[in-house]
């Protein structure tokens, strides 16, 4: 992502065209929506590699434990301050 977009603009456009694209490829799937809400974390590029592969292999990992165990640990891992009862909701 170039550095003079900022987060929001650059969120604001995957949500929107990706809610295009599912409206059009799914039109059954009308009631697809995303949540109002997002997380967004930084990565240096010297953990490039390392990213991929975890992407690549997500579905392996989600097998073995759900998404929300996963955040939590990140979150923990990383010290980010979180209320739980505003992630879920």
């Amino acid at each position: 992502m170039p550095s003079t977009i900022s987060i929001a603009d650059f969120v604001n456009v995957v949500k929107s065209n990706s809610s295009r694209w599912t409206h059009e490829s799914f039109p059954k799937r009308r009631g697809f929506a995303w949540k109002e809400g997002y997380g967004a974390f930084s990565v240096s590029k010297s953990e490039e590699k390392k990213v991929i592969k975890y992407i690549h292999d997500q579905s392996h990992h989600h097998a073995k434990r759900t998404f929300k165990d996963e955040f939590l640990e990140f979150l923990n891992r990383y010290e980010i301050e979180y209320d739980e009862r505003y992630l879920w909701s």
